[in-house]
């Protein structure tokens, strides 16, 4: 045996050793409870994770080359600011939609268009992705939109899935943070619901005392899905954290940490419980109505008062510092994940009525706080009466039956875990197919760990993090499939391929382009035609059309000091085929698919010649696709 084979022995026996010491190690390490943190992730525990050999995987996910995945899966970028479809089960990346952040490859954020959708964030090109959710009619999803929020400032977007661009953004005034997000339920998505996690001064002006914590406040916030603007806010005590929709159009329902209004770590870990906070639409609505609300910060935005005591809203005292929160697709029951306690809450819908009106007290809506190990965090669901939790602290997924919960929390001898898998490693969100859905099916569980470490093949001291798939269909859980991703895909829903229906080409009439058409109308241009250059003083507007393998212009000139704004129009009529329009040395560039119209502006700030060019393949003389751009000194 040479050094390297004595190497590679050694290594796996190490490796052994340290799986077997593992669950050990975290269990004694990692303190949960009341009054109580989460042990730190130290560099140790993460040394004593365990590599998953390859013979474990099941091979049921294989898709093979020409055939087509049964859902699509919507990740959020996370710090990348995007969305990421992918298909499944084949795990295959199909597609990169950029909603926050800048992409070079399709022009975003550089296209006149894209500015126009990203309106008074036009300047800002970074976003932190969490939440993608589908729009819904009947607890079902429609295939119309997806919705997503930017935590890191404050946005929700909306791309449209028949063309799977980012058509709409706005910036939520009055709140800070906006993270848990997720949409109206039934009898369609009328609003998206977002909550404003961190707390601020309700007139954060600067004026008053920036320190006096007791004036902060976090934000629970409605907007409407087709308008795409604030309907209206709740403020509510504590940060609230992750949201989810009732089945019946009633009641949503937000997990809050910090009760304390607590600034710092120790201030925020004070007490013995936390909350769920639900909210009654019914009630809100009313009270919009009658004008029973607050404007802040010289907005015209509704703020209701939900604080406690209000008649909008209830507080259910949970265990302390929750996090997710997750509606059964059979309607009838919040869980909320205790993150540091080893329990999940499980508050029953049905009793929601009773509790507004004053009937029950909050813990009585409370029907199970089964006990699953440490750190849950996020719940999904089978169509079996099943619930999948992942637990960060343990690295695993926990499969419990909700109904054998319910009959331990009323005290008979039940065992209501059915099994606990490992995964790679400390798992966040995790999501079954159509799985918030009345159309939960049962097939797949996607679990997204937050870290990969030993994975894959290591890249320096920045990992990807790791994307598993499991199959759920049968008694076990089954792991198929590891899949690096960065940065970090927070959140993740699988979409039967049946709901979708993209288009193949471009409308003439697209919105998305409409101002574009108009302006070019008012130079008397039809874009489908014309390639003309029109100057207006120093402000030069270059009209083209572009078919493989030529634009319509093969130069245009301009003055050095001129604001240039060059249009491209897709003739193609076949499908696939895209073109690009690209200036070297001049940071211009934009993706235009067929029959669309793009236009980008830049100045002309250096002389002489630059080539512009097509960086989309097209066509076998996608090499000669180019043309010249004269700048006169």
């Amino acid at each position: 045996m040479d050094s390297k084979d004595d190497d590679t022995q050694k290594e796996s026996t190490e490796l052994k050793l340290k799986n077997k010491d593992r669950r050990h190690f975290m269990s004694k390490t990692a303190m949960i409870g009341a009054g109580a943190v989460a042990a730190p992730l130290t560099a140790v525990m993460f040394s004593s994770l365990a590599k998953a050999k390859s013979e474990e995987l099941d091979h049921s996910a294989m898709v093979n080359p020409g055939e087509l995945d049964e859902y699509y899966g919507f990740w959020s970028g996370g710090q990348s600011g995007e969305i990421r479809i992918l298909g499944v089960p084949s795990m295959r990346e199909l597609m990169r939609i950029p909603v926050f952040n800048l992409d070079s490859a399709t022009g975003w954020g550089l296209t006149n268009e894209s500015k126009r959708i990203k309106g008074e964030s036009a300047n800002i090109m970074v976003g932190d992705a969490h939440h993608p959710h589908m729009s819904m009619t009947d607890g079902r999803y429609n295939g119309k939109y997806i919705f997503i929020n930017d935590k890191s400032n404050s946005r929700v977007a909306r791309i449209r899935c028949d063309v799977m661009k980012t058509d709409k953004i706005i910036t939520v005034p009055n709140a800070q943070a906006i993270h848990g997000l997720r949409v109206q339920k039934v009898p369609e998505t009328k609003y998206v619901f977002c909550n404003g996690e961190f707390e601020i001064p309700m007139n954060n002006d600067g004026k008053a005392s920036l320190e006096d914590v007791s004036s902060y406040r976090s934000l629970f916030n409605m907007i409407y899905a087709e308008k795409m603007e604030v309907a209206f806010q709740v403020m509510v005590d504590g940060n609230l954290d992750n949201a989810d929709a009732d089945f019946d159009g009633k009641y949503f329902a937000s997990t809050c940490y910090n009760s304390e209004h607590g600034v710092t770590l120790g201030e925020m870990i004070t007490g013995e419980r936390d909350h769920v906070v639900v909210f009654n639409l019914e009630r809100c609505e009313a009270a919009l109505k009658a004008g029973e609300f607050t404007l802040y910060n010289g907005n015209k935005i509704p703020v209701l008062d939900g604080r406690k005591g209000s008649q909008l809203t209830r507080y259910i005292p949970i265990a302390k510092s929750p996090h997710g929160l997750n509606t059964s697709p059979d309607g009838q029951y919040f869980v909320a994940n205790g993150k540091l306690s080893p329990t999940v809450s499980v508050i029953a819908i049905a009793k929601l009525d009773a509790l507004f009106n004053d009937k029950i007290k909050p813990r009585a809506t409370i029907v199970a706080e089964p006990e699953l190990g440490l750190g849950p965090l996020h719940t999904a669901f089978d169509n079996k009466g099943n619930a999948y939790t992942t637990l960060f602290i343990d690295s695993q997924i926990a499969k419990w039956n909700v109904a054998d919960a319910i009959k331990a929390y009323q005290g008979e001898k039940v065992n209501y875990i059915r099994q606990k898998l490992d995964v790679q490693y400390q798992p966040g969100h995790n999501h079954t197919s159509q799985g918030e859905t009345r159309d939960v099916d049962g097939k797949w569980l996607v679990c997204l760990s937050k870290f990969s470490k030993d994975r894959f093949l290591p890249v320096g001291p920045l990992h990807p993090e790791n994307d598993q798939l499991i199959d759920i269909s049968g008694d076990e859980m089954k792991l198929v499939h590891d899949g690096p991703a960065f940065a970090e895909p927070h959140d993740c829903i699988m979409v039967h391929r049946s709901k979708i229906h993209p288009k193949k080409i471009w409308d003439r009439n697209d919105p998305i382009f409409a101002d574009t058409v108009a302006m070019a109308k008012a130079d008397g241009v039809d874009v489908m035609v014309d390639n003309k250059v029109i100057r207006k003083g120093d402000q030069v507007t270059v009209y083209m059309t572009s078919i493989a393998p030529v634009f319509g212009l093969s130069e245009f000139k301009v003055k050095l000091g001129d604001t240039v704004t060059v249009v491209v129009t897709n003739l193609e009529q076949v499908v696939d085929v895209t073109h690009g329009f690209c200036v070297t040395n001049y940071g211009v560039q934009m993706e235009i698919s067929p029959h669309e119209t793009s236009s980008i502006t830049f100045v002309a700030d250096k002389p002489g010649v630059y080539w512009y060019y097509c960086n989309w393949f097209c066509h076998a003389l996608h090499m000669e696709m180019r043309g010249r751009m004269l700048v006169e000194a």
